[in-house]
């Protein structure tokens, strides 16, 4: 269960351009298991797409990686359940490709538990990356755990490489009483200074809760984003036609997400990739697409098919 991939030379600054190793040379065909006119996904370990993706191409990272608490995730994928020392040496080395693989302005979201998060913190600053925010999301339906305070929110670490290229401001509808429909707040009397278009996004959201019903999730019986919380990430950070990559695809939240906001998308999931293929389905009724060319210049060796040569012996955890 340990992490076997040569990264690119560690001396080399992560910010160069580089082509991978010759390593590399030993070569396999990774096909995608599913695409749309605007994204690929890949039924892969993430490292081993990471080594398929050229330098300084992605403008937008949402990951959402394993919280390393020991869960399986069935269909044949790992158990979540590592050392903690071998736990963060995995997570540095996708951070350490994210960092490599993200353009100067691009920005990387990670959703994370706040025990690993300010690791993670740590490690992408000492990368020379530029924090940007630490983003709360209230976790509902908690309990408390032994002599614990009360666990009530997630995080998304958010930072850029360098200044970030763009940054769309987001604005929420002013909360309403769902009886009454009046406002929730008086605004200290100032309510009519409010903008109309509605309130500015901050670093905490309330309305994040997993989606639980079964209607809304591609696995029924794990905890999933709302596609809300990529979506949003993803809009603060790119314009139509940028490229959003996701190293951890899971139920597809992200790709829904970037689908529906105009932006191209690149994954990969270890894991059965079925539920994403049925949650395109449901969601825009796919037929035949064809495949996304444009994706074919960010990677290293991709055909028109976006048939990729890839690593064969890199290991996910």
């Amino acid at each position: 269960m340990s992490t076997v991939l040569a990264l690119p030379n560690e001396s080399t600054s992560l910010f160069d351009t580089q082509k991978p190793s010759s390593k590399y040379s030993r070569l396999k065909l990774l096909r995608p298991a599913f695409h749309t006119s605007r994204g690929a996904l890949f039924h892969t370990d993430c490292l081993r797409l990471f080594a398929s993706i050229r330098s300084n191409s992605m403008d937008c990272i949402f990951a959402d990686p394993p919280f390393n608490l020991g869960k399986d995730y069935g269909n044949g994928s790992v158990p979540d359940s590592l050392a903690r020392g071998e736990y963060l040496r995995w997570c540095f080395s996708w951070l350490d490709e994210s960092v490599r693989v993200l353009k100067p302005g691009g920005s990387i979201f990670v959703y994370i538990l706040p025990q690993w998060g300010y690791h993670f913190a740590a490690h992408l600053e000492a990368k020379g990356m530029m924090f940007r925010h630490w983003i709360a999301l209230t976790m509902k339906g908690t309990f408390p755990r032994g002599n614990k305070l009360y666990p009530a929110h997630y995080a998304i670490l958010y930072f850029s490489k360098g200044t970030p290229k763009c940054f769309n401001k987001i604005r929420l509808a002013i909360p309403t009483c769902r009886h009454c429909g009046k406002d929730i707040k008086d605004y200290g009397g100032h309510r009519k200074y409010l903008n109309p278009l509605g309130l500015n996004l901050t670093d905490f959201w309330e309305d994040t809760a997993p989606a639980r019903h079964q209607k809304f999730k591609a696995r029924w019986h794990i905890n999933e984003l709302k596609p809300l919380i990529p979506s949003r990430c993803i809009e603060i950070s790119t314009n139509g036609g940028d490229v959003v990559l996701d190293p951890f695809g899971g139920g597809g939240s992200t790709f829904e997400a970037a689908e529906r906001l105009n932006r191209y998308w690149i994954g990969s999931e270890i894991g059965t990739c079925l539920p994403i293929r049925e949650r395109f389905e449901r969601q825009f009724a796919c037929s035949r697409t064809p495949l996304p060319t444009h994706l074919q210049s960010m990677f290293f060796c991709a055909d028109a098919k976006l048939r990729l040569k890839s690593e064969p012996n890199a290991q996910n955890y």
